[in-house]
């Protein structure tokens, strides 16, 4: 999630303020990855590689996967908060005195990152689920652990029931954490979402 983060903002940065070439590299990054299953990509990072001699740990391939999957979508949730920006503020700000980069950085980003947490709780918890594929490519993650207990036990039903139950439990709490965030550092009538100013008439 932290490296989807950081390579998101570049790619949404890229493709919203960077020349034409730069913002076509970027673009195509973004459709490619996400014009792709998951899976596939994590069939590549392993299997490809190493069919050309690359060999590459699992934990390693499903890190990259889940890594360079997570930064398109991040990207396309910071470029449509930084497009929800009014551009006069970026006018308001090259005529205070500041240049392009300050004016993105001091003005833009900041309103635009807070915009975008309702989504970046949603790609939290589609990685949270969608590590289990990584037991595809062999890494042991607790889908994988699970079977591994089902087959020596013959309990697939609580098992798996079990399992559910884990993901269900680490859902609730990151929501929760990241509701708790986003109301914290909300700026009134900006990006609020609808429980929050709910919270705030009651």
């Amino acid at each position: 999630m932290a490296f989807g983060f950081a390579l998101g903002i570049i790619l949404a940065l890229s493709r919203v303020y960077g020349s034409k070439p730069i913002s076509w590299v970027a673009s195509g990054y973004i459709e490619i990855i996400r014009g792709t299953p998951l899976l596939v990509q994590l069939f590549i990072f392993y299997y490809g590689l190493s069919s050309i001699g690359f060999h590459i740990d699992p934990v390693l391939a499903a890190l990259l996967g889940l890594s360079l999957n997570s930064a398109a979508y991040q990207a396309e949730y910071v470029r449509g908060s930084i497009q929800s920006i009014p551009s006069g503020q970026m006018i308001a700000a090259r005529s205070m005195g500041m240049n392009r980069m300050q004016s993105i950085s001091s003005i833009i980003l900041p309103q635009a990152l807070r915009v975008s947490i309702p989504a970046w709780s949603n790609e939290l918890i589609y990685l949270l689920k969608y590590s289990s594929l990584a037991y595809i490519i062999r890494v042991v993650e607790l889908t994988a652990a699970g079977k591994f207990i089902a087959a020596e036990t013959f309990r697939h039903i609580e098992v798996f029931l079990m399992i559910a139950l884990i993901y269900v439990a680490l859902t609730i709490i990151f929501t929760e954490i990241l509701d708790r965030f986003e109301e914290r550092i909300s700026i009134p009538g900006l990006g609020m979402r609808k429980k929050s100013a709910q919270r705030t008439i009651s």
